[in-house]
């Protein structure tokens, strides 16, 4: 096989003085890391629909990058060479993962036989180049937002025949993920959502939703698929009100709908914000439910309200999620760059600034959070916040034997509270700054 990007080497550790472009700054896979090397906490995938697919286009221009790779689009040649360059870009850069929708992978045909007769065709030839290498599957997906028959959704859809297509597609793109291995599966519900109630049913929608979840489940399970299941929530864009908005809301749809134990949150940090919260937040509130699975590694422009799946810049950020992730004893799943270069960004070497700058990113806020967590100032904090409920009155509440009753006689002999003690939201956000830039 040719070789693809023949000015890149490959991209290896030279440490945080380093001014070398095409090397890794932070991101050392074999140090140790509170017990465990970097590159266990943080298994990286490279998303195939950004890496290999996206060429720069936006709603005001056309492709700015070429994305050929030496064939002509549209062809089963042009996928053979972007699985050749996929795997050459990862080994260069010593990621371990990859992450796909179905129709990243060849060109979708008129008939759906024969783009399955595509895929298998094309992931044989994947599986000769796992084989060869040891890269792995983090997840796969079907995509079922882009074509204009899921113009109203999938499993939202008003039309019992696009439903059967959606349920087509899933049931090969969980076989794909079978074959490949893949260690999760993805529902991102691109379009389940709606823009007017003045032409919706929501609850038959969402049933809808919820059945062909349960369809998916039972189909993975029985073809031996024993991974987690993944909702990656999303509040808006391309929907106006999709039903997935945050981590809450889909674990609250997944507990009504009985598909809790199978399923667990792809959290991902452009997300979070356009929800209104922060990346940290979303990944507590998955965690503190037991539903802390895989991250979409991006960032977003607070100063645009869409998704411009950027590449983790932001260590603060970084820090804020290795943080969560590890306090939550990590993911079953991976960290897959959903992130993509900036239009004006569009030479071979600007793929890898991408990747060495997420890479590096994510390395540096691990660094970090495991100096937060060693330090032991934070955790001392809220422990002394919080210890009124391990004594007296306190652990009755905890403990679940308290009574409307007896607490209220309890405030009726202790007369006034007095206040709770300080937040010192302050002080921590200094222990914060020292951990973070201490020469």
């Amino acid at each position: 096989m040719n070789e693809i990007f023949k000015n890149i080497p490959t991209v290896r550790f030279e440490g945080k003085d380093s001014q070398n472009p095409l090397a890794f700054k932070f991101y050392d896979a074999d140090r140790i890391i509170l017990g465990k090397p970097m590159k266990e906490h943080l298994p990286f995938a490279m998303a195939w629909w950004h890496n290999l697919c996206a060429a720069g286009t936006d709603m005001f221009g056309r492709d700015t990058a070429d994305k050929s790779f030496g064939t002509e689009k549209g062809t089963m040649a042009h996928a053979r060479a972007k699985v050749d360059a996929g795997f050459e870009f990862m080994q260069k850069l010593g990621i371990e993962y990859f992450c796909f929708h179905d129709v990243d992978l060849v060109p979708e045909a008129e008939d759906i036989k024969e783009t399955n007769r595509r895929l298998d065709e094309i992931t044989d030839y994947m599986l000769e180049k796992m084989q060869e290498t040891g890269i792995k599957c983090l997840w796969g997906t079907a995509n079922m937002f882009s074509n204009p028959r899921f113009m109203n959704g999938a499993g939202s859809t008003n039309s019992p025949e696009v439903y059967c297509f959606a349920a087509a597609q899933i049931k090969k793109a969980l076989e794909l993920t079978v074959k490949l291995d893949g260690k999760g599966y993805v529902f991102w519900g691109g379009r389940e959502g709606y823009e007017t109630l003045l032409n919706t049913d929501m609850k038959l929608e969402q049933q809808n939703i919820a059945r062909l979840m349960r369809m998916a489940v039972n189909y993975g399970r029985s073809i031996g698929f024993t991974g987690d299941f993944y909702i990656e929530p999303k509040p808006k864009e391309p929907m106006k009100h999709q039903y997935d908005f945050d981590a809450a809301t889909a674990i609250g749809f997944l507990r009504q709908y009985g598909l809790d134990k199978d399923f667990k949150m792809n959290i991902e940090a452009n997300h979070a914000t356009l929800a209104g919260h922060t990346f940290q937040h979303e990944l507590r509130v998955s965690a503190i439910n037991g539903m802390l699975g895989s991250i979409d590694a991006n960032q977003g422009d607070l100063l645009l309200g869409w998704d411009t799946d950027e590449f983790p810049a932001n260590v603060y950020e970084a820090t804020l999620c290795m943080y969560e992730v590890l306090k939550a004893g990590g993911l079953t799943g991976g960290f897959n760059f959903d992130a993509k270069n900036r239009r004006p960004s569009y030479t071979t070497e600007d793929l890898f600034h991408g990747f060495i700058l997420g890479m590096d990113t994510f390395a540096l806020g691990l660094i970090k959070a495991a100096a937060l967590i060693e330090d032991g100032r934070i955790d001392a904090f809220i422990r002394e916040r919080y210890a009124g409920y391990e004594t007296g009155i306190g652990k009755t509440i905890t403990e679940g034997t308290a009574t409307l009753e007896n607490l209220a006689a309890h405030a009726e002999s202790m007369g006034a509270p007095a206040l709770p003690g300080s937040g010192r939201q302050e002080y921590l956000q200094s222990i914060l700054n020292e951990i973070l830039f201490k020469a």
